[in-house]
């Protein structure tokens, strides 16, 4: 399947996914750290093992960072 990953076109070879094996599968860094956006909807991180992943579909893995002072 064809999936936009943070604006980047990735094929993935395989028919259907979770949002949680994604990010298995694209080694995500820190997945627990991550915030997921899926065709424009912030995921919930309890709905990571049951939301698929379609041909298509836009994702984004966001990482939001505290600092300054």
């Amino acid at each position: 399947m064809q999936l936009s990953i943070n604006g980047e076109k990735k094929l993935i070879e395989k028919d259907h996914l979770t949002i949680t094996e994604l990010l298995t599968i694209q080694e995500v860094k820190m997945p627990e750290m991550v915030t997921v956006e899926h065709n424009g909807d912030i995921l919930d991180r309890a709905s990571f093992d049951t939301t698929s992943v379609g041909d298509g579909d836009e994702i984004e893995f966001l990482y939001f960072m505290g600092g300054g002072q």
